[in-house]
């Protein structure tokens, strides 16, 4: 017996933008459902850091920048989440720490010196003095500086799940060996998911990071365009009892070294990794960067007693929308798909704007038809439903 229910928007791609959006749709009243080919925050999303910034580490030239002004008002908009009065219900997903630090080895340039006691940046980033410093700066043998941001971090894959919990019975695994979007003329009709299961609908969105370009290629359409800035991460798993969240500044306007902790599965601590030392590892060899994160850390935490260490690196494509020699787009990017009338694409570009995409995909819909979301249809129920992809700091050092 063959099906074909109805949704109003299908969502392709289960990282964190397209589950945020999924979850916003709902709220707003659409019949909405998401796809995913694998496991739910496979690849961008569960390789992320976990961090919501608001922009504080884009300005360490010592002026604010586009980027940095772009998602100033994110970490108080995800903390509203957290707190159950924001746009989406994020309850009880863990936090792993209120705030992040900026730490500089030896003196800040004037000119950074300034712009931190400016009124510019206010309420943004705050000098912690000698005596209430957090580890590992509590140290007698630190003696720089030490500031606290506003940003906040959490777990990733609590994440995910909360986002997911949130729809259940609207996600579903997909096969696209057997399953396809189906376009006639300048629409998508529907997505033939099997022979016996036929989706009509009448908007698309793709957030499905990477995978966007192929989905895009299997209809014909040429744009919009994507780019790859790739990174190579070092993760470090060691016997330092106290974790670590926080940018080390260098000579760039980019964080020489940021350093993100999370918990593995046998209940060590892993040091994640990025910064300038992730960027600069891409013409690495794993070996050759791992030798820099060594005398890195040794550089700027020398009286820092690791213990045990074990080794590994992850390499991550961060995919965008196509820029002029590759820069860094500074906003979230929705835009309708040309010569596809009902079809919309989507990347956060950054974890931080995940809410900033939503918003920018659901002001491109028209409003829902009854402004309450039907029940998932029947005709779904069978449908296998993707789990949660494990985090690197889990599979990196598996046996």
């Amino acid at each position: 017996m063959s099906h074909t229910p109805h949704c109003d928007v299908i969502v392709i791609g289960g990282g964190i933008a397209g589950l945020w959006t999924l979850n916003r749709l709902v709220n707003a009243g659409y019949n909405a459902c998401l796809f995913d080919s694998g496991a739910l925050g496979s690849g961008q999303s569960v390789a992320s850091q976990g961090m919501i910034h608001g922009g504080i580490k884009y300005a360490l030239g010592g002026t604010l920048t586009g980027s940095s002004e772009a998602i100033a008002s994110m970490p108080a908009h995800w903390k509203a989440c957290i707190a159950g009065t924001g746009d989406v219900d994020l309850r009880g997903v863990p936090v792993l720490a209120e705030a992040f630090y900026l730490w500089s080895s030896e003196s800040l340039t004037s000119r950074l010196s300034s712009f931190f006691a400016s009124k510019l940046s206010r309420g943004r980033v705050d000098s912690i003095p000698a005596g209430q410093r957090p580890p590992p700066f509590d140290d007698p043998g630190f003696t720089g500086n030490v500031y606290q941001l506003v940003d906040l971090v959490l777990d990733v894959p609590g994440l995910i799940k909360r986002l997911a919990d949130n729809c259940s019975g609207r996600i579903f695994s997909i096969d696209w060996q057997q399953a396809r979007l189906q376009k006639s003329g300048n629409k998508i009709e529907s997505l033939i998911v099997s022979p016996e299961l036929t989706i009509t609908t009448d908007h698309v969105i793709l957030t499905a990071g990477a995978g966007n370009a192929d989905i895009l290629k299997s209809l014909g359409l040429e744009q919009p365009q994507m780019q790859l800035r790739p990174l190579h991460q070092v993760m470090v798993k060691h016997d330092y009892p106290q974790p670590l969240y926080a940018h080390c500044t260098g000579a760039s306007a980019s964080p020489r070294l940021t350093v993100s902790s999370h918990r593995a599965a046998d209940g060590r601590w892993v040091w994640y990794l990025g910064g300038d030392l992730a960027t600069d590892g891409i013409g690495k060899s794993a070996g050759e960067l791992i030798a820099k994160a060594k005398s890195e850390l040794k550089t700027l935490l020398p009286w820092v007693d690791f213990g045990r260490c074990e080794w590994a690196t992850l390499h991550i494509d961060r995919a965008e929308p196509k820029q002029a020699q590759l820069i860094k787009p500074e906003h979230a990017y929705a835009a309708a798909a040309p010569d596809c009338n009902n079809l919309l694409v989507g990347w956060p570009t950054k974890l931080t704007l995940a809410p900033n995409l939503a918003d920018r995909l659901l002001a491109l819909l028209p409003p829902p038809a009854t402004g309450t979301a039907d029940q998932p249809n029947a005709a779904l129920a069978g449908l296998a439903v993707p789990g949660i992809a494990a985090p690197p700091w889990d599979t990196a050092f598996a046996p």
